[in-house]
């Protein structure tokens, strides 16, 4: 009944809305091909954060600066995180793992997670964390791993970006929409794709140049004001073509998270 519903307010979104908002190039098609409409696509956007000195959470959790590699991620099977834990599980690396996310409910999935996670020693799970505890989480990581089969536009994977850090992510079209270098890349669901990229990449830190880089693309591209802006400009045609100056816009989430 839930899916249900959600499907009827997708596609009665899709149909009857001024006009639709969609966060990615994929989630447009998807619009295209089951409302048979265009969307307008403006990305998710990311700040860029100043960089943290302190380390009384990662003391906490008992690693080191640079001394993990990390993952942020809900619960769910379509974020990947089962290939994660068994790619890393098999690598004898001197770098624990840690997984920041969580469970929505607890679920099969999400008890099996914690159980062959805790299989492993090396491997933190740190539940939800926010804040000044996310901040140091994601600025003194040494890799960053996103291995998810489905994503609208990663903003964990912006994040990362945001914060310099190297990448390793899935090949699904969402990810690839964020254009990274071929070698940042493994099959989707390939433990074995995965496990060698991760072995290579996680010995082979940006320098600061390829960081400026980062930064400077993520202001072009993923800027908030920016997006404020675009947002604005849809909500004000949707205006135009109103009668009585009642709003319909809709923000397509359909193939993932929204703004």
């Amino acid at each position: 009944a839930a899916k249900a519903l959600l499907r009827l307010g997708e596609k009665l979104g899709g149909l009857f809305a001024h006009e639709v908002i969609a966060v990615s190039s994929v989630a447009a098609g998807i619009v295209r091909a089951r409302c048979r409409r265009e969307a307008t696509v403006i990305h998710n956007g990311v700040p860029l954060p100043s960089p943290s000195g302190n380390r009384d959470y990662l003391d906490k959790l008992g690693v080191a600066n640079k001394g993990y590699i990390l993952a942020v991620a809900r619960f769910v099977p379509e974020k990947g995180l089962h290939d994660l834990i068994e790619a890393y599980s098999s690598l004898d690396l001197p770098y624990r793992l840690v997984i920041a996310g969580d469970a929505d409910h607890e679920t099969e999935y999400s008890r099996y997670l914690r159980r062959v996670a805790s299989a492993d020693p090396r491997i933190v799970l740190t539940g939800y964390i926010t804040g000044e505890a996310l901040h140091q989480v994601y600025g003194h990581a040494r890799l960053f791993v996103l291995p998810s089969y489905h994503e609208g536009l990663p903003i964990a994977l912006l994040e990362a970006l945001s914060y310099g850090l190297s990448v390793l992510v899935s090949d699904i079209p969402a990810n690839r929409e964020v254009e990274l270098p071929a070698n940042r890349y493994f099959r989707c669901g390939d433990g074995r794709d995965l496990k060698t990229k991760m072995r290579q990449l996680v010995e082979k830190e940006l320098s600061e140049s390829e960081r400026e880089q980062l930064r400077k693309r993520l202001q072009e591209q993923f800027d908030w004001q920016i997006i404020a802006e675009k947002t604005v400009a849809v909500y004000r045609r949707a205006v135009g073509t109103m009668k009585g100056h009642r709003s319909t816009v809709s923000e397509a989430g359909i193939a993932g998270s929204g703004k």
